[in-house]
């Protein structure tokens, strides 16, 4: 088991699946299981292993469930992941096997991304360049009024983070300016 936990690990801290697929209602990207299968095939014979994924129905009352399980195997040891998805069958313009369909797609994309420890959050210190699904999100924050700036400061004065306030509104440089000169009178106030 040992040498099958080393290798999930391993592949773990080195797969990068692509969001290769855009919803242009939501304007964002996303990655499809398909693309979590397609980065971890490198992997597979570099450490003699496979990954299945398997599908049952785990409950039919209201809404039906798919339990989707993501196993890691080397033959001997195996590893398993789960993600449990409701079946909408109110779904408008679809046909029960389309409805099925799409809550069995959603549960093998979480299956593999539990497995595989695949999340959406990006480490905001990389020194990376944003990515547009960056660029949408930050054309998508409103700018910041008056009254909401007044509270911010407020907010600032109370100890608050500017982060907290940049991730829901649009700040100009004059804005971070100013908030960032409360936190430090604050500090200053508080040092004395």
């Amino acid at each position: 088991m040992k040498e099958l936990t080393k290798s999930l690990a391993t592949i773990q801290t080195k797969l990068k699946a692509k969001k290769s697929s855009y919803n242009s209602f939501g304007k964002y990207y996303f990655r499809k299981s398909e693309d979590i299968l397609e980065a971890i095939k490198p992997f597979l014979l570099e450490h003699g292993v496979y990954v299945t994924v398997n599908e049952e129905i785990a409950a039919v009352d209201h809404v039906p469930m798919i339990q989707s399980t993501a196993t890691i195997s080397n033959g001997k040891d195996s590893i398993h992941a789960t993600a449990l998805v409701g079946v909408d069958l109110n779904q408008k313009g679809m046909q029960t096997a389309q409805q099925f369909g799409a809550a069995s797609t959603y549960g093998k994309k979480y299956a593999l991304g539990n497995l595989f420890l695949i999340d959406d959050t990006e480490d905001a210190d990389s020194g990376k360049k944003p990515s547009v699904v960056d660029k949408i999100k930050e054309k998508a924050k409103p700018t910041i009024t008056t009254a909401q700036l007044t509270k911010a400061k407020e907010y600032m004065l109370a100890g608050g983070d500017i982060k907290a306030i940049e991730s829901k509104y649009k700040l100009t440089a004059a804005d971070k300016k100013e908030l960032n000169e409360l936190k430090a009178e604050k500090a200053d106030i508080t040092k004395a």
